[in-house]
């Protein structure tokens, strides 16, 4: 049993008859009251994100999990099909518990919690950053901007990415997982 001063990011817990883990949290110490913890808490099972407050020494369940890395390989529908790199045995995992995988491409590499008790895959965390391709993106005309204007642009993946105007076809871009934002253009 842990407390809610044990909550943090990433946390798998046992919650409402369901795993739940946790994507953000916010610990709270208001100038009169007890402390307490704000969180957004993910369902490993649906996929639906739901706000939760827990007080100061409030008993949580966690469930202990274990993190193994695994390739992407495909996808067939809502179904995605992912390769131990230890063992080469395969998995398939459902796109609801995936956090972005619009910005997956085959041959990623991920890091799959998985449930220790018994060995049902939890959830898929992507690296903090890939790089794609850009594949179509409208032609950026100089001088019709103020500051930082950004147009949309599709990449290899087929995920929709706001890029700013210098950004051209063919260009590859470091993009934010947790986000889904561009971050900059990489050299060749």
């Amino acid at each position: 049993m842990a407390t809610s001063s044990d909550i943090r990011k990433g946390l798998c817990i046992r919650y409402n008859n369901d795993i739940y883990k946790i994507i953000e949290f916010l610990h709270v110490k208001p100038g009169k009251g007890p402390a307490f913890v704000r969180t957004k808490l993910k369902s490993v099972t649906t996929g639906k994100v739901i706000d939760n407050t827990f007080s100061a020494g409030h008993k949580i369940e966690d469930v202990r999990v274990e993190t193994h890395k695994f390739q992407y390989l495909y996808n067939e529908g809502d179904m995605y099909h992912f390769m131990n790199t230890d063992d080469y045995s395969q998995i398939r995992l459902m796109k609801d518990i995936l956090d972005t995988p619009e910005l997956m491409k085959e041959g990623e590499i991920v890091t799959v919690l998985i449930n220790t008790e018994d060995s049902a895959p939890l959830s898929v965390e992507m690296p903090a950053h890939v790089v794609l391709e850009v594949t179509s993106t409208e032609p950026g005309v100089k001088g019709n901007t103020a500051t930082n204007a950004t147009k949309p642009a599709i990449v290899e993946t087929g995920a929709e990415i706001n890029v700013p105007l210098f950004i051209n076809e063919g260009d590859k871009i470091r993009i934010d997982t947790e986000k889904g934002q561009y971050q900059e253009r990489m050299k060749e």
